[in-house]
């Protein structure tokens, strides 16, 4: 590997030739401090436009000072990060800031989370010296994601995040100079774009700019109520982050916790997503088995390869950019919208309770999900499936509203017949999971025979794109593939649009490594380790189940006998599959 060499702060340090100021910086443990710069090592998301300038240095010999985020080392450079210069510019810089940002801290969704407020403390500033005109904008409410522009510092990470990494382009900047913000085009709001509500822009707004809608209020006003029963569900990936809003480590498997938690908060029923996770595999991998068969039969109408759908942005994705391709992914509905159909029928009828007197609660790691509640194929004469969607931030708030001690919290059991699963379901939560779940009962199904392994090692990792051939012994050998970020599922629908895609089975997220690292998880702010450490807590969650096959599920085994019939029978059918829409934005030139 070239390298060179040069001296930051009176040291010399030895660097791969390419490196930036600020990358070499944090490899000597020397922290540059930056808004606009937003990195997730190994996930292939990123933005460093050097526009904030927050990150100067001083380098000895240039004439100004040097964004330290995009300017690249050079042999025997010389790099001050402290000089006065340096300090006093960066100080000014935040100051401007400042003087044009809402002072509503105590109010703001983000307070304690957000980076311009730490940066604010650690530099020491106290009073903002200019004053002058604020931007005024409207706020935005949509179904999913709050816009407040006001808060907007133009360090553009959303911007990047929705055009590169997603790819779908959904905002960005417009005007220029004081006026100038990020926004969508012609100022629509978010619903009326191609906006597919992922929250990946509010993963990672360093401000109150943007945040997810909060539904704790609406929740608890119902537990509050006697004329209603509240359930609630929780997605496989809470359970491995939950705890960091607590002061756990990264990882940490708090299933018993939040259980216990939600039962003190004072919900009648407290039930687990991973149910339905396991009740989705039934219906889903017997879609895909049905369509496998019949297209390596020779039937060429069968849409392949099958494509998941249990992520909400995922699906919104493919209705507004590729809504002729629509036919290809599985008509299974997602686990949340599985637990809500089932919850408000079969469940609704054991406690004998109409549909409109059980409040559906579901907790995910997700943003996307509050839309998918609110799209009208989910709803019984104006009634959802699932009233309120909450993120695990969301969560964590409504425990200290509650004023639970969390971490001392003893654990506790989900409540049944909607509460057990295998770990099959938990490792819906990462990407690959719902591949490898599939996997697990599609293979023993196509066989007839138990698996000699039930890990599926090769549909596992972080990579943004993964294939595998998984062979099934006198069937055929499966071309499947394992997707997440939109930009990369982009590439696979533009291979089957031009019919050169080789894959039979394909699982798509929208999220960095899967819904570990959804929009609606606890804030990381780039820290790659936090992610992998959720990565590894999944499958060690998997591994810990009795059962780790969704169809070995007693109660899913139950339900189908007393309730649903058969995968993708008639009742399981319309209770349990749904139909997609052509959602592709015509723009009205002449408006």
């Amino acid at each position: 590997m070239d390298t060179i060499k040069l001296t930051i702060d009176n040291r010399e340090v030895e660097v791969p030739r390419g490196t930036t100021i600020l990358k070499a910086a944090e490899q000597m443990g020397i922290k540059i401090p930056t808004l606009c710069h937003f990195e997730l090592d190994g996930l292939a998301l990123e933005n460093r436009p050097g526009g904030c300038r927050i990150c100067v240095v001083e380098v000895v010999g240039r004439r100004n000072l040097a964004p330290a985020c995009i300017t690249e080392c050079m042999p025997d450079m010389v790099v001050k990060t402290n000089s006065f210069r340096a300090l006093n510019a960066r100080r000014t810089v935040l100051e401007l800031m400042l003087s044009d940002h809402p002072n509503d801290c105590l109010q703001c969704p983000k307070s304690g989370k957000c980076e311009l407020q730490s940066l604010a403390a650690d530099m020491g500033i106290r009073e903002i010296p200019f004053k002058g005109q604020q931007s005024q904008y409207p706020i935005e409410l949509s179904p999913s994601i709050v816009r407040d522009s006001n808060k907007c510092i133009m360090c553009r990470r959303c911007e990047s995040v929705c055009h590169e990494y997603q790819s779908v382009g959904a905002i960005g900047a417009v005007d220029r100079g004081f006026p100038a913000v990020v926004n969508t085009a012609f100022d629509e709001p978010l619903v009326n774009t191609n906006c597919v509500f992922c929250g990946q822009c509010v993963a990672v707004c360093p401000t109150g700019a943007l945040s997810e809608v909060d539904n704790t209020a609406k929740v608890l006003r119902d537990i509050a109520n006697p004329d209603v029963k509240t359930c609630v569900q929780v997605a496989p990936a809470v359970r491995v982050a939950l705890g960091e809003e607590f002061g756990l480590p990264a990882g940490s498997i708090v299933t018993g916790k939040i259980a216990a938690a939600l039962k003190a908060i004072g919900f009648d029923y407290v039930f687990d997503t991973d149910w339905s996770a396991d009740l989705t595999i039934m219906e889903e991998g017997t879609e895909v088995i049905g369509r496998l068969k019949a297209f390596l039969s020779g039937d060429k109408s069968v849409k392949i390869p099958v494509m998941t759908s249990c992520c909400p942005a995922w699906v919104n994705f493919y209705e507004k950019f590729y809504p002729e391709l629509r036919e290809y992914p599985s008509t299974a509905k997602s686990p949340q919208q599985m637990f809500g159909a089932v919850a408000k029928t079969y469940f609704a009828d054991k406690i004998g309770v109409t549909r409109d007197k059980l409040v559906c609660v579901s907790v995910m790691p997700c943003v996307a999900k509050k839309y998918e509640t609110e799209r009208e194929e989910f709803k019984v004469d104006g009634t959802p499936d699932v009233d309120y969607s909450l993120t695990t931030r969301e969560l964590a708030r409504l425990i200290k509203i509650c004023n639970i001690d969390f971490a001392n919290l003893p654990e506790a059991e989900f409540d049944s017949p909607l509460g057990a699963s295998t770990g099959a379901a938990v490792i819906f939560g990462v990407t690959g999971g719902v591949m490898e779940a599939a996997l697990r009962t599609a293979v023993e199904v196509l066989t007839g025979k138990t698996l000699p392994r039930i890990d599926f090692e090769e549909v596992r990792g972080l990579e943004g794109i993964r294939e595998a051939v998984v062979p099934v012994p006198g069937v055929a050998d499966l071309n499947v593939a394992v997707v997440y970020g939109l930009k990369n599922a982009r590439t696979i629908m533009e291979q089957i649009k031009a019919g050169t895609c080789k894959y039979h089975f394909v699982e798509v997220m929208a999220c960095p490594g899967g819904c570990i690292d959804g929009a609606g998880q606890p804030y990381h702010h780039g820290d790659a380790s936090i992610v992998k450490a959720r990565h590894k807590a999944i499958y060690e969650a998997d591994r810990n189940m009795p059962i780790r096959k969704s169809h070995e599920n007693p109660e899913i085994i139950a339900i189908y006998k007393e309730f649903l019939g058969q995968p993708c029978g008639e009742k399981s059918h319309h209770l349990l599959h749904t139909h997609y829409f052509d959602k592709k934005i015509k723009f009205d030139i002449e408006k």
